[in-house]
């Protein structure tokens, strides 16, 4: 894990001045010992641990990546993926398709096929257009990339359920949050809408998040 990101403390003060709402969860959820928004680097384990967790629990997906995390004897990297049989991963409780997209990103990854070197010059747009081109990766999984592993300061992932049940417990909207207002709240606070989406998750999930 490293550090804080370099914007983390601007973005705080940015985002408590535009919005009150924002403002009262920053300092609920602020302290000495605050939990923020870490990332490992490691592009490989981040869209594996993003596969794996496509459409189920956090608990279950826990469950399946710590089976997948110990098939690879702790290596969680393309070349040893690359060696292990479909069996070996599909015991581990990943759908076929899962198994399959994982396979598909080591062998992209060795074949250089897949450069993630190159994301970093990229847009944000342009880097979830890249990402998506992977197998099993769609805009939720890349936006997830960008903000946790390359800890891009402007993402709004507004496919994320956990947003959404966020905004509307505390703006006091419907579920599901009208789009225009969601539109409104990412004009509102870019150009640090992943700290304000940091934030929010924590409003409604005491274990933070991590890719």
């Amino acid at each position: 894990m490293t550090k804080v990101p370099k914007f983390w403390k601007k973005a705080k003060t940015y985002l408590s001045k535009k919005d009150k709402t924002l403002s009262n969860l920053i300092k609920i959820y602020s302290s000495p010992s605050e939990i923020i928004l870490t990332t490992r680097k490691d592009i490989f384990y981040s869209l594996c641990k993003s596969i794996i967790g496509q459409q189920i629990s956090v608990t279950a997906a826990n469950s399946v990546f710590l089976k997948f995390k110990k098939k690879c004897k702790n290596n969680i990297n393309a070349k040893v993926v690359s060696k292990l049989h479909f069996s070996q991963l599909k015991n581990c409780g990943l759908s076929r398709q899962k198994v399959i997209g994982i396979k598909n990103l080591a062998r992209q990854i060795i074949n250089k096929n897949f450069n993630p070197k190159l994301i970093a010059k990229m847009s944000d747009e342009d880097a979830i257009i890249y990402l998506s081109n992977l197998k099993q990766i769609g805009r939720w999984s890349a936006e997830m990339i960008l903000l946790f592993t390359y800890n891009r300061p402007n993402i709004w992932p507004v496919q994320d359920i956990g947003l959404l049940r966020a905004i509307s417990k505390n703006y006091k909207k419907s579920y599901l949050p009208p789009e225009k207002f969601v539109s409104e709240l990412k004009e509102r606070f870019s150009p640090y809408c992943s700290v304000a989406t940091w934030y929010l998750w924590r409003s409604i999930d005491p274990e933070p998040i991590q890719y």
